[in-house]
């Protein structure tokens, strides 16, 4: 792979998704409706899976896709392949809060190496360079010109106290809070969709533990730019490094975190 047109083609299209997303988002009213999984999706769902699917498939033909919006890509079997989610958060989406990503990974024998999360509504853009360092990106998002980026890096807090803690706006439960309480808390934030992931590559966060259902599209882009930051995502029952290419790309619990919490079992 060239990762240096990988991350130029990622960055690109996710810019390009945020820009139609944000049409449909302040126009006065848009269509929601719901799929088989009960999850709901919008006109801004399929039309960023549109220029994402097409941006990709075009660059890279022969690398495999599985996207979100596409079930016949949820049937695809692959060592090295690329996973979207156009629209990460379509509930906050909808509830217009503005906690909503677009996410594109890249992912060779199990690990997320490279991933774009861009949030347009708060103007933010994480994404791994061509070395596999995570940046932010902080304007003017121009399509073929990469503004001012700052590199990542995860906090180190070897006496494992006073953390951070972020946790999920949609799907809190009484499971998660009780192993928060396992854990010496300074403060909590909520945060939507895959941005948790990045609010600890960012330093904002120390971890996130979700004890839901989550599938791969979810996850995959921001578990890159957490790696790419010095981070890591485990499985939650047995911190065993989180991996990707399952079958129906359905994810166990799992628990982000920068390396210097010491994870506690529940």
């Amino acid at each position: 792979m060239d990762f240096n047109k990988l991350s130029d083609v990622m960055r690109r299209l996710s810019l390009e998704a945020g820009d139609k997303i944000m049409e449909i988002y302040n126009s006065p009213d848009f269509e929601v409706r719901t799929k088989s999984d009960e999850s709901p999706v919008t006109a801004a769902d399929e039309a960023a899976d549109a220029i994402i699917s097409a941006g990709l498939r075009a660059a890279f033909p022969d690398v495999a896709l599985i996207t979100e919006e596409q079930a016949a890509s949820h049937k695809v079997q692959a060592s090295t392949f690329l996973i979207v989610d156009p629209l990460d958060g379509t509930k906050e989406f909808i509830k217009r809060r503005g906690d909503f990503t677009v996410n594109i990974a890249y992912v060779v024998d199990g690990v997320p190496v490279r991933g774009v999360v861009y949030a347009p509504a708060k103007e933010r853009l994480f994404y791994t360079d061509a070395s596999g360092q995570s940046v932010e990106e902080t304007g003017p998002f121009a399509k073929d010109t990469v503004g001012e980026v700052e590199p990542m890096s995860v906090t180190t807090n070897p006496d494992n106290n006073a953390l951070m803690v972020v946790a999920s706006k949609s799907h809190r439960d009484q499971a998660t809070d009780d192993y928060i309480d396992l854990y010496l808390v300074k403060d909590m934030k909520s945060a939507g969709s895959s941005l948790k992931f990045c609010l600890i590559a960012t330093g904002e966060a120390d971890i996130y533990p979700r004890l839901g259902r989550t599938m791969e599209w979810d996850t995959a882009a921001g578990h890159a730019v957490l790696t790419g930051a010095g981070g890591e995502v485990v499985r939650f029952d047995n911190h065993k490094p989180l991996i990707y290419g399952k079958e129906g790309y359905a994810n166990p619990f799992f628990i982000a975190h920068a390396p210097g919490v010491t994870l506690q079992k529940s």
